[in-house]
């Protein structure tokens, strides 16, 4: 199972599928499509025939039960893109068999030190993943891809163990946080969904960040400069304003654990119009209405600083926070944690300070928490995978299937 797993995930690495936010298609990238149909062909030559792949590039397969139990339909979903934070292109993962302890030295000066950083130190004697340094590894999520791969490879080759309708979900762009805009949540039959979307050997997550994307435009008044005393409002100098009003001790940077913030991602900007592209995050709902009308406060701020000058708020829901669907399906929470355990994994309940598509789709009627995937470091060239984890990631999912056909199985 390890040595598929690792095949699959290195074939996967090296792929590009970095997505763009600033694209309003779907899928954002066209080289998401490269790794969308090798799925498509492979789910094919494991024997899964139910396959859909449509033209937004949502991909949903479904290996049909072999028991004649009422078990209800379960699904696995995971992403093809990687975030665009670091380059994604011409990925060439390095396979550090036997790990011995030690700093793992890179390209581009690019040092993983377990001094720094606790969890490597843990993996002594374990096979780890990396990059060469020049990019972001990719185990977010094709870590994910490549266990659930092998699980449905497993169920094909044991034909005998019982299991139910399972369904079988890769989606594009999670990483722009539209990944599920256009989802046909029509066509699903799982009443409990997992991602395998997740961190560190271990963590599981029912909770994660409520999620709004602000667009704020500022519109100047121009006039040639020679003559701008008194009559030039400078949308570049507006919005610079607007984000210096944003509170810094509610930043990214200066909050953890469950503190929410403000973080402006994005500006374009000349003198007569420009625009600011502002994520607001929290778990508390009410927290995030506070900062949707502190935003507007900054903006009238601006507009009275610059005469002539507009600003126009326009917040839009991402995602909100998963945790209250997880309660509607309670065994499928029991059975992730007791297909943990039979796997030789200590469960720990974490908080996401991000969101998966699991989110949305918990939204959307079908609870979906997220389970742990080996990745460590994401969205960085010192990302890193451990193999060992991956492989008890895949067991996991080969339990929960074993356990929702006979949950008392042994």
């Amino acid at each position: 199972m390890k040595d598929d797993i690792l095949k699959r995930f290195v074939r996967y690495a090296e792929i590009t599928t970095t997505s763009d936010r600033s694209k309003d298609v779907t899928p954002s990238t066209d080289c998401q499509w490269d790794l969308l149909r090798l799925l498509e062909s492979e789910l094919r030559e494991l024997g899964v025939n139910d396959i859909d792949l449509n033209e937004h590039g949502y991909l949903i397969a479904r290996l049909e039960a072999n028991t004649e139990r009422d078990v209800p339909v379960i699904g696995f979903m995971a992403h093809v893109d990687t975030s665009s934070d670091v380059s994604g292109t011409n990925v060439k993962p390095r396979i550090h068999e036997n790990y011995n302890g030690e700093l793992i030295t890179l390209e581009n000066g690019i040092v993983i030190n377990p001094a720094e950083d606790a969890d490597l130190g843990r993996y002594r004697g374990h096979t780890i993943i990396t990059s060469d340094g020049t990019t972001l590894l990719g185990a977010d999520d094709k870590a994910g891809l490549a266990e659930i791969m092998t699980a449905v490879k497993y169920f094909t080759d044991n034909p005998e163990i019982e299991h139910g309708l399972i369904e079988i979900i890769f989606t594009p762009d999670e990483e722009t946080g539209t990944g599920m805009d256009k989802f046909p949540r029509e066509k699903l039959k799982s009443v409990f969904c997992y991602t395998l979307d997740g961190g560190e050997e271990g963590e599981v997550d029912s909770e994660c960040f409520n999620a709004y994307g602000v667009k704020v435009e500022f519109t100047g008044r121009v006039i040639h400069l020679g003559s701008a005393r008194g009559e030039l409002a400078n949308a570049v100098t507006m919005a610079s304003a607007f984000v210096s009003m944003l509170p810094q001790n509610e930043s990214p940077e200066a909050t953890d654990e469950r503190l929410g913030y403000y973080c402006p991602l994005e500006m374009k900007a000349e003198l007569g119009y420009a625009e600011l592209e502002l994520f607001l995050r929290d778990f508390d709902m009410d927290e995030i209405n506070r900062r949707i009308e502190a935003v507007k406060v900054f903006a009238a701020a601006v507009e009275a600083r610059f005469p002539g000058g507009k600003v126009n708020v326009i917040p839009v829901k991402q995602y909100l926070n998963m945790k209250e669907h997880m309660q509607k399906v309670p065994e499928g929470m029991d059975y992730l944690l007791k297909a943990a355990e039979k796997a030789g994994v200590k469960t720990k309940f974490e908080i996401i300070r991000g969101g998966t598509d699991g989110a949305r789709l918990a939204e959307m009627g079908i609870p979906t928490p997220n389970i742990f995937t080996g990745g460590h470091n994401f969205h960085s060239c010192k990302e890193w995978a451990v193999l060992s984890t991956m492989e008890k990631s895949c067991m996991t999912i080969i339990n929960i299937v074993k356990l929702w056909a006979n949950p008392d199985v042994s």
